[in-house]
C-alpha cells in the first residue's frame, strides 16, 4: 500500500511529487529546503536553514508513521562546501545517536539562490 504525504506546497501538483512517500515499512522524504509559506527562512544561515529542514523532515516522517530513529540514510546538498561544519552540526544534533548513512555534496545551485542547503532522508520502520 502506498501513502503519499503532502506538505501543502502549491508546486507539488505542478511538479508532480510528494513531501514523502511510504510503501510498506519504507519511507522516502523528498529533498527538503527551508522554504516556509513561500519564503526562504533562516536567510544567510546554513545552520538555521538545516534546523528548519530537519524539523520539516521530522514532521513528514511522523505523518508517515515513522520517526527520526527510523532514518537509515540522509543526503545533504550544500551550495558552498565551506558551510559543511554548520550543516554537519545541525545534522548531528538530530542524528548523533542514530547515525544514519549520510552523504554531503556541493551543488552549483538550489531552486532559490537564498537556499543554502537541501536534505532528503530514507527511513525503514521496524516490523
Amino acid at each position: 500500500m502506498r501513502k503519499n504525504i503532502s506538505s501543502g506546497a502549491p508546486w507539488e501538483e505542478t511538479v508532480g511529487y510528494s513531501r514523502a512517500v511510504r510503501i510498506g515499512n519504507w519511507v522516502a522524504v523528498s529533498g527538503t529546503t527551508a522554504v516556509e509559506n513561500g519564503v526562504v527562512a533562516g536567510h544567510g544561515s546554513p545552520y538555521l536553514q538545516s534546523i528548519i529542514v530537519l524539523n520539516k523532515i521530522k514532521t513528514a516522517l511522523e505523518e508517515a508513521g515513522a520517526s527520526l530513529e527510523d532514518v537509515i540514510r540522509t543526503r545533504i546538498y550544500v551550495t558552498d562546501m565551506a558551510h559543511w561544519p554548520e550543516v554537519g552540526r545541525a545534522h548531528g544534533e538530530f542524528f548523533s545517536k542514530i547515525k544514519p548513512a549520510a552523504t554531503m555534496v556541493a551543488v552549483s545551485a538550489l531552486i532559490d539562490p537564498d537556499l543554502l542547503v537541501e536534505i532528503e532522508a530514507d527511513a525503514v520502520i521496524p516490523s
